[in-house]
């Protein structure tokens, strides 16, 4: 799935615009063009042809078009040239050695440089609550860990006069040899025992997510690299097969006199070991921090107390003083240890870390909200989310970046080994992975993270992503979707590197260019954004070197070759160089807006943002063609599991225990599970982004169209010989050369649909209503029903926001707020006609639906009967009822198929606990307690029964075509329910008589349509319209023949020539629901759903078995739900229709009003 070996465009070949640009002074300075466009000069005049039929040309001509033809097409990939990539190679070199060398000469061993101070940066002991330092500096050299797999890629530098790429090999070797000298060599005798400790033996409290990523990701990628799995140009460390220890590779000698014998590794499983302490919890999830030395005193529920008897929970050394600690952590601190823990235990060869890791991810992945999403921060200790937003930013990034690298990583090995036996001299081994069950098979599968990415995208695109001005994500509501912040955080900018490795190249073109706008803006990424104010959010204005934004460029430009990455990278690079510099290394920006800048370079720096910066511009790296499952962390590091380290017998099958069913793999078709074809760029500009047409949207977004004058400082110069702009406040990165934006560019349309508000009158006198669960409504009329539905209670100053959305088919409106509230693409707002009243207003308008009604069909359930189920013997009733027709066999009626009897079944067990409970005794004498139940000699049944009322309403479609006739004159009142306990008004469900017909295909009896209400008519077998042509002549009454249903299996073939062409699709959520004990149970699944289903068509007038046209045509409806729902239909006590409304506005319909919906609940 990897697609950063990918070359070509996004594959549009649109023109894109450029809107003049403003100018600073009246008489503009033209650009120059730049010198890397080899076609600059003026162009040979047209050939004219001459006046008669022959065309001559001068061979001098000829030869003038073709040279300049190959020019043409020679330009896009000169479209930077080789000289200048090179030279942006080695500034990023440069920028890197300015900082390590700053680092390793003023700051080691301690972990981070102040680089305006010019001092080291420490943990800050005096205030142990200072999380932003303690929770990532943990007294263990952090930024020579990070940037060890920097130098190891540097190390592949092409040759040069400099010498880069040896250099960087001795850098990495020394910086290996300077860190076991400081901690050891991991090993339990005196070569463990280093200058400042024993391996990680420290007394630091620090973050469990940010220790893996950029302590234990660092160790593990140079240890990689240092034994040859990853490639290093030059280097060919021998390769040995491996011996019974994991720990102790084949010695490898280096230059530097320091022999590399898996030192690395060794320490990796000290830290990963030190780190076990935090995943004791009761919901597999981490706790947020851990102390390397003492563990977890300060976490007093944790389980590990238990099982160590006699432990200070709250005190002893590592405890802190003061409030509770926190246990709060985040989707991505917990989910996000995957890949750095599967590959320790692969390398070791134990197999705690990796399973661990993973039942982590799914803890975080088995809450997702029943929209598809996760929440931002939970609770480790009771698993609840904190807080109910959705993000793709901070607090949630790297779970969905893990979710497809971990399928990426494991993909083409065997499942792991998972048995775990303790060494003889573990008295201290710990093991949190034996409070649970263990992983499935599937759970441990690399198709599994792969289906929760495909979940976790398919979510985010529904309810995140918006076109609104420009492709972008918004902030929602967890459980609704709902807009809930409307700001851009720079964390975010990741996320389109993401999407080119899973093959979604298009959408991550379109929405990297918002961060690429924000950077032209603000010569930086601002913490966040604000898309409603066009400004910093909130004064977060600080950028601290974060490499999201350059990672996503990189990304891009190994999928598309399109060299607009090449300039955005020089941009950031220039920016880096001008802004961040200090004498002592880079900083930085406190403040965007003023260039202040912040004392502290994060250890990232070197280990990200140098990294991606220089892989952007050494097109050659071996890493660049490496043809290998091999992924880079959320850090920045590269890891891989090698071959040949499986070291025992894997698990083949993917059966296992503990399966979920929530995890069983399957392929959908609308997933994108390869990577798109390459296309050629641009014609003349050699770039696909610069001809796009939605080119200058982002632009517009961040207002660069207004602004011509830059406050930051940046005067006209050039830079590597180009030209540059007066200011940071261009439509395009300002690296840009003109030439790769045409002049007669066209832009599209900027998507900003229409939205209307609607405010009705006050009407003090309306009465209104509230509920308890309306925590989330401020309104009194507002009251919540359901995680998607809102109900109103009266329209009195009801104040709606609408918008126009294009659909796959046709415009319709949405609800996108209500009395203020925003809502979700999902949600629905429920009305009753009652409180419609006579409102008539092309604004608001009533319609009753003409296709798609709502059949339903009362049972009873006998909850005191015991050895028989009640809709068997009512079975055993009908059939004694039926007049089996002369020339058909009458159906067999399979009512093991129906859902009654499992309602029947599931409500007993409740009612049993809890008359259990209560102590109480259920009389066995009552009458039989719902009226009109009778058996067929019209005698009152004797037995003892409690029966209980179970209505099943199922979508119906009606008929089209010359033969359809109307539905009869029966609907449920306006304000009508249908109680949850007693007694059912009859005229709610007026028909009693019901003909179970089978598929029709033969005259039916004279009795059928002459003493029964309802025929049910089983779909194929013949047409539509033949079907009802087998039905005798009957005279119309108030107990003969209303309503046929035919009823259809679920997917059935769709080619038939009886079948209308257009689908018929249910809107208002769940189509399909059960009522019962004033509930109601929805199933997008449960037969019966209206989804998908067809009109019937009669394309002949309805006429008898003798061929005569009927004077009184018969009304038909449709519902799937194939032998079960037949067999429903065919014991139903009652029977009745209720018609749907909707509400249209200017004559397109509202998509989430529905009207009556609520009417049974």
């Amino acid at each position: 799935m990897d697609c950063s070996s990918l070359h070509g465009g996004d594959g549009s070949e649109s023109r894109a615009s450029s809107r003049p640009q403003p100018q600073p002074q009246p008489q503009p300075r033209p650009r120059p063009r730049s010198r890397s466009r080899p076609w600059s000069q003026p162009q040979p005049q047209s050939l004219r042809r001459p006046s008669s039929s022959c065309i001559l040309i001068p061979w001098s001509s000829t030869w003038l078009l073709v040279l300049t033809l190959v020019l043409v097409l020679a330009g896009p990939s000169m479209a930077m040239r080789p000289g200048h990539v090179q030279a942006l190679r080695q500034e990023t070199v440069e920028m890197f050695y300015h900082g390590y060398d700053n680092y390793m000469r003023v700051a080691f061993p301690e972990d981070e440089l102040r680089p305006v101070s010019c001092i080291p940066l420490t943990r800050d002991p005096n205030n142990p609550r200072n999380v932003e330092l303690n929770d990532v500096l943990g007294n263990y050299s952090l930024t020579l860990i990070d940037s060890l797999s920097t130098l190891a890629i540097i190390a592949s530098a092409p040759p040069d006069d400099r010498g880069t790429g040896p250099k960087a090999l001795a850098g990495f070797q020394h910086g290996v040899a300077a860190l076991v000298e400081q901690y050891g060599d991991g090993r339990p005798g005196p070569s463990g025992q280093g200058l400042r400790g024993r391996g990680f033996d420290v007394d630091s409290k620090v973050q469990v997510f940010e220790t893996v990523i950029r302590g234990l990701g660092g160790l593990l990628s140079a240890h990689l690299f240092a034994v040859g799995e990853l490639p290093i140009t030059g280097y060919h460390p021998p390769r040995h097969p491996g011996g019974d220890d994991p720990l102790a590779p084949h010695p490898v000698q280096w230059p530097n006199g320091f022999t590399y014998d898996g030192q690395l590794l060794r320490l990796a499983l000290d830290l990963g070991q030190r780190l076990l302490p935090a995943f004791y919890t009761k919901t597999g999830m981490p706790y947020p921090r851990v102390n390397l030395r003492h563990g977890i005193p300060f976490y007093m529920n944790s389980p590990l107390h238990d099982a160590t008897p006699g432990a200070d929970a709250g005190g002893g050394a590592g405890a802190t003083e003061g409030p509770p600690e926190i246990t709060e952590t985040c989707s991505a601190g917990a989910g996000s240890l995957v890949l750095e823990f599967t590959v320790l235990s692969r390398l070791t060869g134990d197999p705690r870390f990796e399973q661990l890791a993973k039942r982590a991810f799914w803890a975080v992945w088995y809450r997702k909200s029943q929209i598809g999403l996760i929440g931002a921060g939970v609770d480790a200790e009771q698993g609840h989310w904190i807080g109910a937003f959705s993000v793709i930013g901070a607090g949630a990034d790297s779970f969905f970046e893990y979710a497809l690298k971990s399928h990426i990583l494991l993909s083409g090995h065997e499942l792991p080994n998972r048995t775990t036996l303790p060494p003889a001299r573990g008295r201290d081994w710990m093991d949190p992975n034996t409070l649970f069950p263990p992983l499935s098979d599937i759970e441990n599968s690399p198709a599994a993270f792969l289906e929760a990415w495909h979940h976790a995208h398919a979510a985010i695109k529904r309810h995140l992503y918006s076109e609104r001005d420009h492709p972008h994500y918004e902030n929602v509501n967890l459980w609704t979707g709902s807009l809930a912040t409307n700001w851009v955080d720079s964390l975010g900018a990741y996320y389109s590197g993401l999407l080119v490795l899973a093959g979604e190249v298009e959408e991550a073109i379109e929405t990297n260019l918002l961060y690429t706008a924000i950077w032209t803006r603000y010569s930086a990424l601002p913490e966040r954004w604000s898309m409603k104010d066009k400004a910093v959010e909130g004064g977060l204005g600080w950028w601290p070197l974060r490499p999201e934004f350059i990672e996503s460029t990189y990304h891009l430009y190994r999928a598309t070759k399109d060299p607009w990455y090449l300039y955005v990278g020089e941009m950031v690079l220039r920016d880096i160089t001008r802004r961040c510099w200090t004498p002592c290394g880079w900083a930085g920006l406190q403040n965007v807006l003023d260039g202040e800048k912040s004392d502290r370079m994060e250890s990232f720096f070197l280990g990200e943002t140098a990294k991606y910066m220089y892989l952007l511009f050494d097109d050659s790296h071996p890493l660049n063609s490496l043809d290998a499952a091999y992924v880079f962390t959320t850090e920045g590091h590269p890891l891989i599991i090698p071959k040949e380290k499986a070291r025992h017998k894997p698990r083949h099958s993917m059966s296992g225990h503990a399966s979920r069913t929530d995890l069983t793999v399957y392929y959908d078709e609308d997933y994108t599970n390869t990577c798109p074809a390459p296309s050629a760029n641009a014609p003349l500009t050699g770039s696909n982004n610069a001809a796009r047409k939605d080119i200058f949207h982002a632009a517009r977004m961040l207002d660069l169209h207004l602004l011509s004058d830059s406050h930051l400082g940046l005067g006209a110069r050039e830079i590597s010989n180009q030209p540059v702009a007066e200011s940071n406040f261009t439509l395009y990165p300002w690296t840009l050369p003109a030439e790769m934006l045409p002049d007669n560019g066209v832009c599209s349309k900027v998507y900003q649909p229409l939205e209307i508000t609607l405010e009705f009158a006050s009407n003090a006198q309306q009465a209104v209503g509230g509920s308890s669960f309306n925590f989330m409504l401020g309104s009194q009329n507002l009251e919540r029903l359901t995680a998607d539905r809102i109900r109103v209670s009266s329209l009195s100053s009801l104040k709606i926001t609408m918008r126009l959305e294009d659909t796959s088919s046709d415009k319709e409106w949405r609800v996108t707020k209500i009395n203020g509230v925003p809502l979700g693409r999902d949600e629905f707002i429920v009305l009753d006609r009652t409180i419609l009243g006579d409102i008539s207003d092309p604004r608001f308008n009533l319609i009753r639906d003409p296709i798609i009604v709502k059949l339903q069909h009362l049972h009873h359930v006998d909850l005191l009967q015991e050895n028989a189920t009640d809709i068997s013997k009512a079975n055993e009733d009908i059939q004694d009822q039926k007049i089996s027709p002369p020339e058909s066999k009458q159906p067999e009626i399979d009512t093991n198929t129906s859902r009654v009897t499992e309602i029947r079944s599931l409500v007993k067990s409740l009612l049993n606990r809890v008359v259990a409970s209560l102590d109480l005794q259920v009389p066995g004498g009552l009458p039989t307690a719902f009226p009109g139940s009778s058996n067929n000699n019209g005698g009152s049944r004797q037995r003892p029964s409690l029966p209980y009322n179970l209505v099943i309403n199922q979508t119906a479609v009606t008929s089209t075509g010359v033969g359809s006739a109307p539905l009869p004159p029966v609907d449920v009142p306006a304000g009508a329910r249908i109680p949850e306990f007693g007694p059912l008004p009859y005229s709610l469900l007026p028909w009693t008589t019901i003909y179970a017909a089978g598929d029709a295909c033969a005259i039916l009896p004279e009795a059928a349509p002459r003493d029964y209400q309802v025929i049910i008519i089983r779909r194929g077998g013949c047409s539509f319209s033949a079907k009802l042509a087998h039905i005798p002549a009957y005279k119309p009454s108030a107990g003969s023949l209303q309503l046929v249903v035919i009823v259809s299996d679920e997917g059935e073939d769709e080619d038939e020539d009886d079948e209308a062409d257009a689908k018929v699709w249910e809107n208002g959520g769940p189509d399909y629901y059960r009522q019962f004990a004033g509930s109601t149970s929805s199933s997008p699944h449960a037969a019966g759903s209206g989804s998908g289903l067809v009109r019937p068509l009669l394309d002949e007038v309805q006429k008898t078995p003798g061929g005569i046209q009927r004077r009184h045509p018969i009304a038909m409806v449709m519902v799937g739900g194939g032998d079960a729902a037949y067999a429903e239909l065919a014991v139903a006590r009652r029977v009745g229709v209720t018609r749907r409304y909707y509400i249209e506005s200017q004559g397109v319909r509202v998509r989430n009003i529905i009207v009556d919906e609520a009417g049974a609940a």
